[in-house]
């Protein structure tokens, strides 16, 4: 899968969805669990766009779109959002962002436990995932020298996206 690179121009977002649902669904079939309807709703409403959404506004556009997370539509329950949530953090199709205390689809194909490297525009809310090979044999290096063994590495690196920083 293509990382989102904030605001290219060339970004297929559908392509970048359907590619992120289809993993989803592979990944989940391959390790014996189930994509159940609510947990995809969930996901599939993070992959609207690149921003980060708290459980809150994940429960209001969910109800908003005639979704199935409550019975008979209308808002779902907190705690229905959050185990989906934590079904998909889990499983390493989305991230937490924790300056945001939101959450974000996970369009890359990679391992659970890697780094992942957020950039964060402070102007528009677009988040994308920096390659980070090099920094994270840095830091499992300078975490091993230390005793130490992360359990959820992530960076976030807050900034002005090319696109903001262009209409500034």
């Amino acid at each position: 899968m293509s990382q989102p690179v904030l605001h290219a121009p060339d970004h297929d977002h559908e392509r970048c969805s359907a590619d992120a649902l289809k993993h989803a669904e592979v990944l989940c079939a391959q390790r014996a669990q189930r994509l159940t309807p609510i947990r995809r709703q969930v996901l599939e409403v993070l992959l609207e766009s690149h921003k980060p959404l708290g459980a809150y506004e994940i429960m209001d556009r969910a109800a908003s779109s005639g979704g199935r997370l409550a019975p008979g539509g209308g808002r779902p329950a907190p705690i229905t959002v959050y185990r989906a949530l934590d079904f998909l953090r889990d499983n390493g199709l989305v991230h937490r962002i924790e300056s945001r205390n939101a959450f974000v689809a996970c369009v890359n194909n990679h391992a659970t436990g890697d780094l992942v490297v957020f950039l964060i525009c402070e102007h528009c809310g677009a988040v994308g995932e920096a390659p980070s090979a090099a920094v994270a044999d840095q830091l499992k290096t300078a975490a091993r020298a230390a005793g130490f063994t992360p359990k959820a590495p992530v960076i976030e690196i807050g900034g002005v996206c090319a696109h903001c920083r262009d209409l500034v």
